[in-house]
């Protein structure tokens, strides 16, 4: 579909290509939400290489700045990608990863396939 949006167990997904702007603040949420604009799309799927060099870094910020924006505005975030080295490098990471995986508004998933068999098990409704 040439708007980003696929439906995956029957939820609205819009799939941020792989030359698309980077997330790598508050600002560039914005930004991506407004892209959505009309869109109605339930979840957003973001590749982790548009992620910003910080993104993953607790302690800038960056990662909770954006994730509040995500639930301020009532759309879900899906991280997809091998987030691996991070998590094995910093415990609270590790710790922020698991917790946000057990909730239903930020996931981090390897890709697709995974994204639909957790949504396909009433995840994220």
């Amino acid at each position: 579909m040439d708007d980003g949006i696929r439906v995956l167990a029957g939820q609205r997904v819009f799939v941020c290509p792989e030359d698309g702007p980077r997330l790598d603040g508050e600002a560039a949420a914005l930004d991506l939400m407004g892209r959505l604009w009309g869109l109605d799309a339930d979840w957003v799927a973001v590749p982790t290489t548009l992620l910003g060099e910080d993104f993953l870094h607790l302690r800038t910020g960056v990662l909770g700045g954006v994730v509040q924006k995500f639930v301020n505005y009532r759309l879900r975030l899906a991280v997809m990608g091998d987030i691996t080295e991070a998590v094995a490098a910093s415990d609270a990471l590790r710790d922020f990863v698991r917790e946000a995986n057990a909730s239903g508004h930020v996931w981090f998933v390897a890709d697709l396939a995974e994204l639909e068999q957790r949504l396909a098990r009433g995840g994220g409704g």
